[in-house]
């Protein structure tokens, strides 16, 4: 979200939904959720069917939002490693309790259509 549209819209939960529901936002942060720190190249392999410019620019986002963090090591090749904040954490019992619900919801259609 860019911060002329955060001066229009008061409503930080607003403001949050719109990071959040952002593409391929939720996986990038249910992989590193459960994997921990990860870098570039394994995150890439784990999200299938994301580009490497997608996932760069989400991950870009995520830094900027202080939701991720980004540690780079100056080798050859360099290495760049993203994690979850300590903010982000915060985040990570409600994506668990949305996955839960989500389970239910929708694991039910399967098991019920199967």
């Amino acid at each position: 979200m860019t911060q002329r549209s955060r001066e229009l819209c008061s409503c930080p939960a607003s403001i949050l939904m719109d990071v959040l529901s952002g593409p391929w936002t939720m996986y990038i942060l249910w992989v590193l959720s459960t994997s921990g720190a990860t870098r570039f190249g394994a995150l890439k392999r784990r999200i299938e069917g994301i580009s490497t410019k997608m996932l760069t620019e989400r991950l870009r986002m995520l830094e900027q939002e202080g939701i991720v963090y980004r540690h780079y090591e100056p080798t050859v090749p360099p290495q760049v490693t993203y994690g979850l904040t300590e903010r982000a954490q915060e985040l990570v019992a409600i994506l668990d309790q949305l996955n839960a619900l989500a389970q239910r919801w929708y694991g039910q259609e399967k098991a019920q259509a199967g």
